[in-house]
């Protein structure tokens, strides 16, 4: 899927005639194509994407709405990049000066020999709101994550480390039709589950022990993101406690969720469940955040979020409560935020404290 047209709305919108796009995943996002190594250029009238030999017949294969060229020594980048220019007839052209360092925007006005505009926000507007095509990768990759959870569910056992579980995940993933990990996986396990982002190690999972899983992984180039936190043989008092209060917060933040609330707002419906509960001050990172080609997108529904969530934008919703050196507690699910409310694309059970 491409999205040149959207591209050319927002660039009138803005008085732009066209963008140098050199953003690996801004790329993908405006040809559909996700490996250029070069450059795409955007034009009102005509689009450009510029390769080397290594990706040039995958390109004229897969790449939509653009005219595929390609560089190489005798045509360099830069090259084919001012002839790109001269055909689009385009005067005022920007470029990602979020994702470029000012020295590569300078060199880029140079290469070109004329003065680039900053693109600012363009892609990252127009990324926040998913089309329905992109909103069914991201559920075919919701669907993947959880086939390989349900099957690591029925493996889990004291004396596996976390590392093992970490293999499991992915292997699983893949098996399913994963194209990759759209991060790291995090798995931890007892005293380590109150570290938000654990790393995983060699440590043993014991009976009476929470494991937490944050995993995901990518279909079409789109991410899923999910946690779930189970207790293995058992759980105490306390631990069913925490996980039901982060249960309930997260549920708090699902329902004040919409199109044109503040993110910040969404963050303080689930804030208060947990500060309620006396955990206040073991809650530290946000409700959640957008995702799509990146793991993590504009905007973000935490204590800083100060802008409207758009409708039709997929945010995380992933509060939880750690406790230093005891344990932690995080479920994570992924929401489409829709006018009238939030969808939840995550099926995974998380009703109850799941006990292996």
């Amino acid at each position: 899927m491409n999205q040149i047209a959207r591209i050319r709305e927002e660039l009138t919108k803005r008085g732009l005639d066209a963008v140098l796009v050199t953003d690996e995943k801004n790329q993908r996002y405006a040809a559909g194509f996700p490996f250029t190594d070069g450059a795409v250029l955007v034009g009102k009238e005509k689009a450009f994407l510029l390769t080397d030999s290594r990706y040039i017949e995958a390109a004229g294969q897969q790449a939509e709405g653009v005219e595929v060229r390609l560089f190489d020594k005798e045509r360099p980048l830069s090259a084919l990049l001012k002839q790109a220019v001269a055909e689009s007839g385009a005067q005022k052209i920007a470029a990602e000066d979020q994702k470029l360092s000012h020295a590569a925007f300078l060199a880029w006005e140079k290469k070109l020999g004329l003065r680039l505009e900053p693109a600012g926000n363009l892609f990252e507007v127009l990324r926040a709101v998913k089309t329905e095509g992109e909103i069914a990768s991201m559920i075919a990759a919701q669907r993947i994550s959880e086939q390989a959870l349900e099957e690591v569910l029925h493996i889990i056992k004291p004396g596996m480390t976390e590392r093992e579980v970490a293999a499991e995940l992915v292997y699983r993933m893949l098996r399913h039709g994963s194209e990759g990990n759209s991060f790291d996986p995090i798995v931890v396990t007892g005293s380590k589950t109150s570290m938000p982002h654990g790393v995983p190690g060699d440590k043993l999972i014991e009976a009476g022990d929470f494991v937490t899983m944050d995993f995901g992984c990518l279909k079409d180039g789109y991410c899923s993101d999910m946690t779930r936190t189970v207790a293995v043989g058992s759980a105490t008092d306390e631990m069913k406690n925490v996980y039901d209060t982060v249960l309930r917060a997260q549920l708090a933040g699902i329902a004040a969720a919409r199109a044109g609330v503040l993110g910040r707002e969404i963050d303080a419906a689930a804030r208060r469940v947990i500060a309620d509960a006396g955990y206040g001050e073991y809650f530290g990172h946000g409700f959640g955040h957008c995702l799509g080609l990146d793991i993590h997108e504009w905007p973000f529904a935490g204590p800083r979020g100060d802008q409207p969530m758009p409708a039709g934008c997929l945010s995380s919703a992933e509060p939880g409560i750690y406790l230093p050196g005891r344990f932690g507690v995080r479920i994570e699910d992924v929401m489409i935020i829709r006018e009238t409310g939030a969808e939840v694309i995550t099926k995974a059970p998380k009703d109850e404290l799941i006990v292996l």
